[in-house]
Order: C-alpha cells, then sequence, then structure tokens
C-alpha cells in the first residue's frame, strides 16, 4: 500500500512541475510578443520622427493598375498600324524661321527666312527661301529640294536654287546636307554649281539656348564662298561674307514667338571692294524685331 501511494505522489509531482513549465513557456511568448511589438512601433517612430524622403509628386503618384492584356507576337506592320507609327504617311509643315524688320544703312528693311516642305519621315520635298526687301527691291534666293534620311541626325538634299536680285538672277544644281551636330547645333551645308562653271558654297549653324522654358537665346553664323567673280551682282571670289546673329524669343507659345535681336555682317576681299566702289559699307550692325512662327 505505501508503493502506491508513493506512486500517486510522484506522478502528482510530475504533472505539477509540467504544468508549471507550460505557464512559464506561456508568460515568455507573450512576454517576446509584447516586446516585438514595441520594438516595430518604435521603428515606426523613428521613421516618422525623421520624415518622409519621398517628393510631392512621388507621394502623390498613384502607380496604374497592372496589364490586363498580354500583347501577341505580331508583324512589323501590325504594329505600326496598332501604335499609329506608320513612318510611310504623308504629313507636311510651314515654318518662318525668321520674319523681321531690320533697321540697315540703305533703311528699314522685312527680311524673311522660311521653309515649307511635304512628305515622310524618310523623303520629303522642301523649298527654302530667303531674302529682303528695301525701298520695293527684292534681293533673295529659293530653293527646291530633295531631303533623304541618311541617319538619325542627318540627311541629304539635292535639288535646284534660283538667286535674284538687283543683278543678273543666276540658277544653280544645288546639294547638301542638313542635319543635328555634336553639342546640339543645326547645321545645314550646301555647295552650287552653276551656269559658266561658277560655283559657290554656304554653310549656317544656329543653336538654341533655352534661358527658361519659354525664354530662348538663338546665336546664327552664315558663311558665303564663290569659286569665281561675280561682278554685275557684287560678288568676288573666294570667302565673301559673314553673317552672324543673336536674336531672343519669347515662346508664346512652341508655334508663335516674338523676337528681339541684333545682326553683324561683314563682306571679304574682293566682295568687299565692290561693295565700297558701290558707295556701301563693307560691314554692318543691324538691330532687328520680329516673330518666328510655324504651323
Amino acid at each position: 500500500m505505501s508503493s502506491l501511494i508513493k506512486f500517486h505522489l510522484a506522478l502528482t509531482l510530475c504533472l505539477a512541475a509540467t504544468a508549471a513549465a507550460a505557464q512559464e513557456e506561456h508568460q515568455h511568448h507573450e512576454h517576446t510578443q509584447h516586446d516585438s511589438s514595441q520594438s516595430q512601433q518604435a521603428e515606426h517612430h523613428d521613421h516618422a520622427s525623421h520624415g518622409d524622403q519621398r517628393t510631392e509628386s512621388e507621394r502623390a503618384h498613384v502607380p496604374p493598375p497592372p496589364p490586363q492584356y498580354v500583347m501577341r507576337d505580331m508583324s512589323e506592320e501590325q504594329m505600326a498600324e496598332m501604335m499609329a507609327m506608320d513612318d510611310t504617311a504623308l504629313f507636311g509643315m510651314a515654318m518662318l524661321d525668321q520674319f523681321e524688320w531690320r533697321d540697315t544703312d540703305a533703311g528699314d528693311t522685312l527680311g524673311w527666312d522660311g521653309r515649307l516642305w511635304y512628305g515622310n519621315d524618310y523623303d520629303k520635298a522642301l523649298l527654302r527661301t530667303e531674302g529682303e526687301r528695301t525701298d520695293g527691291e527684292y534681293e533673295g534666293s529659293a530653293e527646291l529640294l530633295w531631303d533623304h534620311v541618311i541617319s538619325r541626325w542627318w540627311s541629304v538634299q539635292a535639288g535646284v536654287a534660283h538667286d535674284f536680285g538687283e543683278g543678273p538672277s543666276r540658277t544653280w544644281a544645288a546639294f547638301g546636307v542638313q542635319g543635328l551636330a555634336p553639342y546640339w547645333f543645326e547645321v545645314e551645308a550646301t555647295v552650287y554649281a552653276g551656269e559658266e562653271g561658277r560655283t559657290a558654297a554656304s554653310l549656317e549653324a544656329e543653336y538654341e539656348m533655352f534661358l527658361t522654358q519659354r525664354l530662348v537665346l538663338q546665336p546664327k553664323l552664315e558663311l558665303d564662298l564663290y569659286g569665281k567673280d561675280d561682278v554685275a551682282n557684287g560678288i568676288g571670289s573666294g570667302f565673301s561674307h559673314a553673317e552672324l546673329g543673336l536674336r531672343l524669343r519669347y515662346e508664346i507659345r512652341r508655334e508663335f514667338a516674338p523676337y528681339i535681336g541684333v545682326s553683324w555682317s561683314r563682306k571679304f576681299g574682293e566682295t568687299a571692294d565692290l561693295a565700297r566702289e558701290h558707295g556701301d559699307d563693307a560691314d554692318e550692325v543691324q538691330f532687328v524685331a520680329g516673330v518666328r512662327a510655324w504651323f
């Protein structure tokens, strides 16, 4: 009987020890959860105390929903049609880069420099013209060219050009390149071949400096060279003429921008001598005011 009492006593002590251990484990688990919750709250508090590092636009941004349509395989023609990206679609543009009043030694002058083109992304028909009108007399040029893209930034041009003015008019075959040079310089270089072995070349380079989103400063350089004398038009062979302009425009819209500026021009060599014989200065500074527009 004493053995049975001892067995019951030992079993009771074992059960009591097991219950005590379970109670201690439960208390330890609750304590751990409490510490973890306090730690997370502390981390959240520390993050909030340092402030949200995102910008205002990032905080306001709402990510779009994931795409609901999985794009199937398709040909280039189908892709171009779906994205409305047809490189062969025809469209056109008319632009007056300069339409301005000039204060010249000969009096008030109306000057222009514009172009009109129609075609697709690779081939265009291009009409460009520039000149001036003083006291009812016109002087300038018109060129009709085919423009073909040869690289991402450059195109080649070929066509016919016609000069008109006080002296005899001249017609030329024209060949050139046009594009965007390194450092964002817009460049046009053209060579001309005319009657009686006449040759000529011109180079234009300009750069647009965006002072603000609407205020643009545009320097422009023009150079002219001739292969032989054309005394009737006051032109000597060699490097004959240079013009450097600086125009500041305000883009009310991208398509319409009034501007003011200054232009310095100079004749060189025999061209300058012919100008002096005619009673004109070899160099001149002009103040200009006009508008740049395109549609």
